[in-house]
């Protein structure tokens, strides 16, 4: 279960939320589990994809929300030359999203809901300090339960978008049938119990992932 990044879900998000959301250098091997193997075995050969512009990071990086949310989000994303995870988009609305980081050897944009902002920009800071890996998340949880880390209260969305970086095209602002999507709805604390779902991964059905924890979440992957 360890191997699913749904912060960030990919190495925007995976890396930067779920990071980089530890969500996407992760997400290579997050994602094996449920795509085909012809996926997989671009992904291991792939490598990064040419450099977007500030313009096309925007629009790429909302793909992944339903449309009547992407306006009004804020986006996260990189200046010209640089590796930094920076503001290229002030938003209004109820989202954040991250666009691909372009030294990535994959296309990867999601979306989170901005009640889960504490607890994703925590995230990034402490992987900007040096924290590695599972040390991440043992920070957070101390400092959920401190209160240091203010968790939502009700469900909160995250969306997102993995695949080959040849499977977007940017000339469009769209994506090929290799991209796959993914939801995930955060329910700080959930259990097995307290939601009737299962903690085994279940393809073309929903199952918890992380249950009683602060980031316990719901896994929506469509039937591959």
């Amino acid at each position: 279960m360890s191997r699913w990044n749904s912060e960030g879900f990919g190495a925007s998000v995976w890396g930067t939320i779920f990071p980089r959301t530890d969500y996407m250098y992760r997400t290579i091997t997050a994602t094996l589990l449920l795509l085909p193997a012809t996926l997989a075995a671009q992904t291991s050969a792939a490598k990064p994809g040419p450099a977007l512009t500030e313009a096309q990071q925007i629009a790429s990086a909302v793909l992944p929300l339903p449309k009547e949310f992407r306006a009004d989000a804020q986006v996260l994303g990189y200046k010209s030359g640089s590796t930094k995870l920076t503001q290229l988009r002030a938003g209004k609305g109820d989202f954040t999203c991250l666009a691909s980081n372009p030294a990535a050897p994959q296309f990867h944009v999601a979306c989170y809901h901005k009640s889960m902002e504490p607890f994703m920009a925590r995230g990034r800071e402490l992987r900007d300090q040096g924290t590695k890996g599972d040390q991440v998340d043992t920070v957070r949880f101390r400092e959920v339960k401190s209160g240091k880390i203010i968790m939502p209260t009700h469900p909160a969305a995250l969306y997102q978008l993995t695949g080959p970086t040849a499977g977007y095209d940017a000339a469009k602002n769209t994506v090929s049938n290799e991209v796959k999507p993914l939801f995930v709805i955060y329910i700080p604390g959930a259990t097995t119990a307290s939601t009737g779902l299962s903690a085994q991964p279940i393809e073309g059905s929903p199952w918890i992932m992380y249950p009683g924890t602060p980031k316990a979440h719901i896994m929506l992957v469509p039937k591959m």
